[in-house]
């Protein structure tokens, strides 16, 4: 085994002694290093993790049985052998194919045998040379060798003296930079004239790898080498300047931390005498706070850990601010602040009756959770969703339930909402961390039983940090928002007695999990009288005090405030009429300010002169003595409406023609109807031949405005039936309900603001599906009064209501040819 000792060669003497005495030089004599000052065939000794370069002295230890015969021979004989890098430093055995071609020829300068058995000899590395062909491997590697020359050139131009000069500086530098290196080795560089040497003896005592430095040795052409050379030696200057610079640093900051901790103390003996407040003081006065508040037993020992840290920071420290901000947002937390509810259920009636008319469902709701939480002080607050169209008072209506309970009242609006960490807030290790929004509003409302409307929860989005509506799942579940765990807070915090409402305009965006945890009322449109009575009770006094009007400056009469509705407003809430009275208010409160004489009670006349032109034209029914025109009912965000369907018959060869603008859904049901048709044809007494003789076309105005959905089914199939048997409608009739091939009459949805448009368009009476019959329940009496209703299951009760068994005055005479039969195989 042989392994290279810890010597840095620049501690060598620039001189080594012979055994006889005489002194060797260090630098080589390059005189002597040609092809034939040295045999052909030479032993070679391989070593590992070390690489010989010409003229340079290395001591080497060897162990290896094989490598101890090869010196003590070599020694006796010309003390010249090959020195050649192992590519694998843990081979033991390196064999011919475990060693580089390239290696240096040594002359063994000193023999010592140590006392453990090893070989440790100095050498002196002569010329490189390539091994040219293995003469033997036993009992150690002889190689037939070819010597290599330097191949710099005799004489130095300007650019290759500059560049030896480089090599030297750098090395100078490197000096400079690493104290360890003796100061003895700027002599011996300095002393070296020859380029050739100077490469070599660089290129062995630079920081590098073996694979490194057996390139450098590799390399045949001298100026090639000493510019590979370079890199390395620049290289090895950056990292020396770098650890310089950290070492540098290091100490700057040790002795700026034992600056800082003097003038501290200093700091400290002033603040005494000046009475300011110490960190102990602040946070003796945390303590006190958080005794007084009665904070539970879990955050007054996760508040103690962060106080008691807080006395080891140093209060110029960044994290102390943050931890003082943390502390404190604990303590303010409403733990145990909880108002007392107001469990008068007459009042509580009032006040809902008086500030929202309509909305009985969700009234009767309110009132049937403070009586069982009257009868029940710890029961859970339900979590409310209410869901409708715009206007309709969803969210005041949470101001009023406050009111009503004497609570607290918090908003959250959750619209566009996409970051997740807006629900359960950041963690604190992020710079700028806050609480979640939910944590924040209950500190803000100073109560942990406030009502607390999420607002539009439908439309919360998400991204790519994270859902929201996830977020919303602890938040709104019973069973798991009495430990909500806030990312800021890292506590457990009871949100049971938190009344939730959460308003929505459409469930379809809502996620499915999320819906799951809710309880939903729906709130439909407003009717008209529905609407005539807001006016008069919310609508006119809040624009009479928002324009500085008295009730004797101006009032609107009935027929005027149905003129407002119907001829400038479309819409199920109040938003739009709200905003066309204060248009109203504007124009008195002119006219009262120029003095100009008005009429102090308005009619419709009195709003079509004030307000213009009217925006909307409404629907009505118009009689006619057309076949295949039938009424149907139709629901849109903004109410009901009526909905004419038209069919026509032309000569052709039983095209179905659907012109209208309507969607996938509501040209199935004419297709269904048209099948259902077809199918029942002889007992309707239609001829089957019609059918492939005659084009139908259905259009459904008005052409520019996109319809859909089922609701028209048999609508669709009652214009169908008459334009076949070319009878007449039964008028002021509409319908609404879903048909199936079968024949059946199914429920649909909207029955209230489709009954409604049915009155307000002058219609008396109304089919629909016999399981419709609880919706029209649900409505005010006083409301539906005027129509009758007609309950069915089948189509073809419907046809026996509105179909009459007169023709229409002029019919349509189908001409089928003679000549054209049709063959059914059955």
């Amino acid at each position: 085994m042989h392994k290279e000792l810890d010597l840095n060669l620049m501690k060598l003497s620039q001189f080594v002694e012979d055994e006889t005495g005489e002194l060797i030089p260090f630098l080589p004599n390059e005189e002597n290093s040609s092809k034939d000052s040295y045999p052909e065939i030479i032993p070679i000794l391989p070593v590992r993790n070390t690489v010989l370069f010409p003229g340079v002295v290395l001591p080497i230890t060897v162990g290896r049985q094989k490598s101890i015969k090869l010196v003590k021979k070599a020694y006796k004989g010309d003390r010249t052998l090959g020195v050649i890098a192992q590519e694998n430093a843990t081979n033991e055995e390196p064999g011919v194919n475990d060693i580089y071609k390239v290696g240096t020829v040594a002359k063994i300068l000193k023999m010592l045998v140590l006392p453990d058995g090893n070989t440790t000899i100095i050498i002196q590395g002569q010329s490189r040379f390539e091994i040219k062909e293995i003469v033997q491997q036993d009992p150690y590697i002889t190689a037939k060798i070819e010597i290599l020359p330097e191949n710099f050139p005799s004489k130095l131009n300007r650019e290759d003296k500059a560049l030896i000069q480089n090599l030297k500086d750098a090395a100078t530098r490197i000096l400079k930079l690493n104290p360890e290196i003796p100061r003895e080795a700027q002599m011996a560089l300095d002393n070296i004239e020859s380029p050739a040497f100077l490469t070599h003896f660089l290129s062995s005592n630079i920081n590098a790898e073996v694979v490194d430095k057996q390139t450098l040795l590799e390399t045949n052409d001298g100026l090639k080498r000493a510019t590979n050379l370079l890199e390395h030696l620049l290289r090895e200057i950056q990292l020396l300047e770098l650890k310089n610079e950290i070492n540098n640093k290091v100490h700057h900051d040790l002795d700026q931390q034992q600056r800082d901790y003097f003038l501290r103390q200093q700091m400290k003996v002033l603040q005494d005498e000046l009475g300011y407040d110490t960190p102990e003081k602040e946070v003796q006065e945390l303590r006190l706070k958080a005794e007084k508040k009665k904070l539970p037993a879990h955050a007054i020992k996760h508040l103690n850990k962060e106080l008691d840290k807080l006395l080891r920071i140093n209060p110029q420290a960044a994290e102390y601010p943050v931890t003082i901000n943390y502390c404190e947002f604990i303590i303010d937390l409403p733990w145990s602040e909880t108002t007392k509810d107001n469990f008068d259920l007459k009042r509580a009636k009032k006040i809902l009756d008086d500030e929202h008319s309509g909305l009985e469902k969700v009234k009767e709701r309110l009132i049937e959770y403070l009586a069982v939480l009257k009868l029940k002080k710890d029961m859970r607050a339900p979590i409310l969703c209410l869901y409708g169209p715009p206007g309709v008072g969803k969210t005041s209506l949470g101001k009023s339930v406050a009111k009503a309970l004497n609570r607290k009242y918090v908003r959250l609006s959750l619209g566009g909402v996409r970051d997740e960490a807006e629900i359960r807030g950041h963690r604190k290790t992020y710079v700028g961390a806050m609480p979640g929004r939910i944590i924040q509003s209950l500190k803000k409302a100073g109560s942990n039983n406030p009502v607390f409307i999420l607002d539009e929860i439908d439309k919360v989005g998400a991204d790519y940090r994270g859902d929201p509506s996830s977020a919303l799942l602890e938040v709104l579940d019973p069973e798991q928002n009495t430990t909500f765990s806030d990312n800021y807070l890292e506590l457990d915090f009871d949100l049971s007695k938190v009344l939730f409402i959460a308003t929505a305009n459409s469930l379809d965006t809502i996620h499915p999990a999320l819906r799951d945890r809710m309880e939903v009322i729906e709130i439909n449109g407003y009717s008209l009288e529905e609407k005539v009575d807001i006016t008069k009770k919310h609508i006119l006094p809040k624009q009479r005090r928002d324009h500085g009007l008295k009730a004797k400056d101006f009032n609107l009469a009935d027929d005027a405030i149905v003129k407002v509705i119907e001829g400038y407003t479309r819409e199920s809430g109040v938003r739009n009429l709200d905003r066309e009275v204060g248009a109203v208010a504007r124009k008195i409160a002119k006219k009262i300010a120029l003095n100009e004489e008005y009429k102090r009670l308005l009619h419709n006349e009195d709003v079509v002169r004030l307000l213009g032109t009217e925006y909307f034209e409404k629907e009505t029914y118009q009689k006619n003595d057309m076949a295949g025109v039938v009424i149907g009912l139709a629901w849109t965000p903004v109410g009901g409406d009526i909905l004419y369907i038209e069919s026509s018959l032309n000569k052709g060869k039983g095209r179905l023609i659907i012109s209208g603008q309507l969607g996938d859904v509501m040209k199935e049901s004419a297709t269904a109807a048209l099948s259902y048709l077809k199918a029942h044809a002889s007992d309707f007494e239609i001829d089957y031949r019609i059918f492939d003789n005659y084009d139908l076309h259905i259009h459904v105005p008005a052409g520019a405005v996109p319809k859909d959905g089922p609701s028209a089914g048999i609508t669709m199939a009652t214009s169908l039936a008459s334009i076949f048997t070319q009878r007449k409608i039964k008028e002021n009739l509409a319908m609404t309900g879903e048909i199936t091939l079968r024949g059946k009459v199914l429920p649909v949805g909207g029955i209230k603001e489709k009954i409604l448009a049915a009155k307000r368009a002058g219609i008396k009476e109304i089919i629909m599906c016999s399981k419709n019959k609880k919706d029209v329940e649900e409505i005010n009496a006083s409301y539906i009064t005027e129509l009758q209703f007609h309950y069915v299951d089948k189509i073809e009760e419907v046809f026996a209501v509105a179909i009459l068994p007169e023709k229409v005055s002029m019919p349509l005479i189908f001409e089928i040819p003679d000549n054209k039969t049709e063959l059914i195989n059955v």
